[in-house]
């Protein structure tokens, strides 16, 4: 008698569904609501799961709003990470430095409109003092730190970064410049469209970075 496989894949694929409906329905109330009128059952009655299910699946409210951040950050629940991405790439393979900042530029707003309305309200949670959501900005600031210093540290590599300008200084003009407080000051803010922003953030990327 031979021996039965046992295949997981379609369970494996019901789990990322609910997850899935799971974040769909946090990020919905957190934008809704804002963080700190949103609990871990009120998520799981808007998702039609159970409490056990959402804790068991994340664990901590701290850990699914940063997952619902990571998903919507990225577009998808794919396990991709972001410098891997095409927005990204398109950046790496450019042979211009201003294209490849214009690229750059390109994924900073779709960035934005992405995450623009799930961020506002979470930092507005970190400046009311939640300490989760303060390790959270942390966390976040950190992450755009390390995106800001490979695209500086590739100008650099490919003889783009203007002579004698500082990596550490370019990077952290990149980090401020890209940041979503920016993209909020001016399309949430002043109102602009998201193509004047993304205009506007290639031109002062590369009268920053790039030597004239």
């Amino acid at each position: 008698m031979s021996r039965r496989v046992y295949d997981n894949t379609r369970r494996a694929e019901q789990a990322r569904l609910t997850r899935r409906r799971i974040l769909d329905a946090a990020r919905e109330l957190l934008v809704g609501l804002g963080p700190a009128a949103v609990t871990m059952r009120a998520v799981a009655t808007h998702a039609d799961v159970s409490v056990e299910t959402v804790r068991k699946t994340f664990g901590t409210k701290a850990a699914l709003i940063k997952d619902v951040y990571d998903v919507t950050l990225a577009g998808d629940d794919e396990p991709i990470p972001m410098i891997d991405r095409p927005e990204i790439q398109a950046v790496f393979t450019a042979a211009d430095p201003r294209d490849k900042l214009a690229r750059y530029a390109f994924a900073a707003r779709r960035v934005g409109e992405r995450v623009g309305p799930l961020l506002a309200k979470l930092l507005a949670g970190a400046r009311g003092g939640d300490p989760d959501l303060t390790r959270f900005r942390e966390t976040t600031n950190r992450e755009r730190m390390i995106g800001a210093e490979g695209v500086v540290r590739h100008l650099a590599a490919t003889g783009g970064l203007r002579p004698g300008l500082d990596p550490e200084r370019a990077r952290d003009i990149v980090w401020t410049l890209i940041s979503p407080e920016v993209f909020d000051l001016f399309v949430g803010e002043r109102g602009w469209s998201p193509d004047e922003y993304e205009q506007w953030l290639a031109r002062a990327l590369a009268d920053a970075l790039v030597t004239p």
